[in-house]
């Protein structure tokens, strides 16, 4: 039995449900990693990422030293670079001078919109809050955005528009105290095991009933009462439909109708067509399933509402969360335990980086950025002279590499993301970043796009440094350094001040305390400071549990629900809807319709997982079909297959999966050589700005001989 040298208390770098791990460390090397069972989160339960997908920071592909292209990169000539041939190592100094004259000259030349930053959900609140600072702050600019664009962006655009928030309004581990629960929208046991294993427990354990909205067959309708199969992208008459149920039988709680929100009467008169029978045509839901699922929650004493991208990742994505807002309005499921407003975060802190300013809109605490009196206070804080800041709304991720081109973005910074895969309609996305001037990564792996770039800065894994997460619940929790830093990698915050500094220097500014910091608690008071959400929040406070905000002081104990008693836009409003479809439906060309989504095995991108043992657990595509569908084109599970749609095609193994929907198939995200979004269309949400993914138009054919043998044999493993 191996002693470990040190136990190191963190938090998962994985989803967003923030579970606490303890990493068992023997000669500054982790060798095991379990979890208390009196742990807040998660009593000690990890999912196969949590418990197992740690190896990746040893990978022999890990960069270690920073790395320069050998081939200065042009405008529309950039080519991607896997093969360390093509890079020559660097010293930090050399590697950070070089970052700072290539910003400063382009940024002298045309200006704060030359400039973009992809921040990172994978990184600190601490890291998010720097790298914002240093764009802002320097360059002017607030080209700022995370992949928040590209999962829930339009759940928070429509939290916005109706109650004036972003998070959760309640704690997972409440659906215990819920007498129903809608899950929408999300494959929760394989997104978020942990909070899935919660909800189990309330249907099993307390009798909970369980509604499940979603085109595929998921595992959590083994629990369900209800099962309702709607087809992709028709959110919104459905769930306008469970509205206009809820109204037409007398089920609306009047009083918090009449005490707590507006535009209530426009709403109802808005109903009018969207009823059950209208639904079942749009949606392929039976009439009855409607009304029996309306009931269930109006009549509830306690219930919430739980969705994933399943409903933000649509051009009618905000219209689609504002459906289910109104569902809580309209029965006051509200403000209360075991209630609630749910959109489950997919990565580590996807809800910190957003709230430490890692978007176009928006400061620290979402104050945004054309509001005078929040700039003032930021260029106070940030010794910028009054009217330094940008008041200007910066472009969107999905915005900043379509304007990659002469008198648009000439720079791009990317810490962590991995755009080539992540984007939607990738054939167009590599035109896009072919177009840059100069592209800089700062990661652990050359990913699909640290391929392109021109500057390599190798960072440390989330092991390898201290910090902040704050998980889908909004508790804000500790990140501790258990290792050393692998080779010269360096966190990710020390990398931003120290190219910070060259570029303050370069610019002639004076030279300020701005970015010399003690550690990452500085970091994370100075924004604080300034965000009143944080105030209450200090690394004394969260050294055990963590703390949920917001929390106003330092004697506030931390917020586990919202809106008890009003919403931070003073009134829930309602809005009428329209059904808009989405931009492209199956046809006789094209008579399947796609939708992507996550695995258990893998995550995000591929960029970790896929350099971790977790990869033979899953190591290969497929596409996941009916076998109705199967049948049609003559297919058994293991055969090789092209999926085509109007951008581009992959080849992959099918599949047969008792999962799928007739007509609709799945394929996962996370694979390179079939990458997903290679097929996937980049209509955008006109409000959230986000992509298409969930929904688009595919034709899928036996793939010849030629292209079979290039696709490894299917290899059923693990829950397969």
């Amino acid at each position: 039995m191996i002693s470990p040298d040190h136990i190191t208390s963190t938090t998962c770098p994985y989803c967003g449900v923030g579970c606490n791990l303890h990493l068992h460390v023997k000669d500054d090397f982790i060798y095991r990693v379990t979890s208390p069972h009196d742990a807040v989160v998660n009593q000690g339960n990890l999912c196969v990422k949590g418990r197992f997908g740690y190896d990746f920071m040893y990978h022999p592909d890990r960069v270690t030293t920073p790395l320069i292209r050998k081939t200065r990169q042009q405008p529309g000539q950039r080519t991607q670079a896997f093969d360390r041939s093509e890079w020559r190592e660097a010293s930090w100094d050399e590697a950070l001078d070089y970052v700072a004259d290539r910003l400063v000259e382009i940024y002298r030349r045309d200006g704060g919109k030359a400039m973009a930053v992809y921040c990172c959900a994978k990184a600190t609140n601490e890291d998010n809050y720097l790298l914002q600072k240093l764009f802002r702050a320097l360059f002017r600019t607030n080209n700022v955005d995370h992949c928040t664009r590209l999962c829930h962006a339009g759940s928070v655009a429509a939290l916005l528009l109706s109650l004036g928030t972003t998070a959760m309004s309640n704690t997972a581990a409440e659906v215990i105290h819920s007498d129903c629960f809608i899950v929408t929208g999300s494959n929760t046991t394989e997104n978020h095991p942990i909070i899935a294993l919660q909800m189990k427990a309330a249907v099993r354990d307390y009798g909970a009933k369980l509604i499940v909205i979603d085109p595929r067959r998921l595992e959590l309708c083994d629990f369900a009462t209800l099962w309702l199969p709607l087809k992709p992208g028709t959110n919104v008459p459905l769930f306008t439909a469970l509205a206009h149920v809820i109204v037409q039988e007398g089920l609306v709680n009047r009083a918090f109708i009449e005490a707590r929100t507006t535009g209530y009467d426009e709403f109802v008169d808005s109903l009018a067509v969207f009823t059950p029978e209208y639904a079942e045509s749009i949606t392929g839901v039976d009439r009855g399933l409607i009304v029996e699922a309306a009931r269930l929650y109006a009549t509830a004493r306690n219930g919430a509402i739980f969705w994933g991208m399943g409903i933000s990742q649509f051009s009618n994505g905000t219209a689609g969360a504002l459906g289910l807002i109104h569902l809580a309005l309209l029965t006051g499921h509200i403000g209360r335990l075991g209630t609630g407003l749910n959109p489950l975060r997919g990565q580590n802190n996807v809800q910190g980086a957003s709230d430490a300013g890692a978007m176009p809109f928006h400061y620290p605490g979402y104050m945004e950025v054309d509001k005078e009196e929040n700039a003032r206070k930021w260029e106070a804080a940030w010794q910028i002279e009054p009217g330094g800041l940008n008041r200007t709304r910066g472009l969107t991720t999905t915005e900043i590499l379509s304007n990659a081109h002469p008198g648009g973005v000439r720079a791009l910074y990317i810490m962590g993301e991995n755009p080539m895969m992540t984007e939607p309609n990738l054939n167009v996305t590599r035109r896009h970043v072919e177009q840059l001037e100069f592209l800089v990564a700062q990661d652990l792996f050359i990913n699909e796009s640290g391929a392109y770039a021109d500057v390599f800065l190798p960072a440390t894994s989330w092991a390898e440094k201290d910090g902040t997460f704050t998980n889908t619940d909004r508790r804000v929790q500790r990140v501790r350094h258990a290792i050393a830093p692998r080779g010269q990698s360096r966190p990710d915050a020390e990398i931003v001040c120290d190219l910070a500094r060259r570029i303050e220097q370069r610019l002639g500014r004076p030279a300020s305390a701005g970015w010399d910091y003690a550690g990452p608690e500085e970091i994370y008071r100075e924004m604080a400071e300034v965000a009143p959400m944080f105030a209450g929040i200090t690394y004394a406070r969260i050294e055990g549990s963590g703390l949920q905000y917001p929390a106003p002081d330092a004697t506030h104990p931390g917020t586990p629900f919202l809106f008890a008693e009003s919403f931070p836009s003073g009134r829930g409003r309602f809005f009428p809807l329209e059904y808009i479809p989405v931009a492209e439906e199956a046809d006789e060309e094209y008579p399947f319709i796609l939708t992507t989504g996550r695995l258990l095995e893998h995550w995000h991108g591929g960029t970790m997982t896929r350099h971790s043992q977790l990869n033979t657990l899953y190591p290969a595509p497929m596409v996941e079909m009916h076998e109705i569908d199967a049948t049609r084109l003559a297919v058994q599970t293991g055969d090789a297959v092209r999926v085509t749609s109007r951008r581009g095609s992959v080849v992959l193994r099918v599949e047969i999966s008792p999962k799928a929907r007739p007509g609709v198939v799945f394929i996962p995200m996370h694979f390179t050589e079939a990458a997903a979004n290679l097929l996937t269309i980049d209509a955008l949400d006109p409000q959230a700005k986000i992509p298409e993914f969930k929904a688009c138009a595919v034709d899928i054919q036996i793939a010849d001989v030629a292209d079979a043998q290039q696709v490894p044999a299917a290899e059923l493993r693990g829950r397969y």
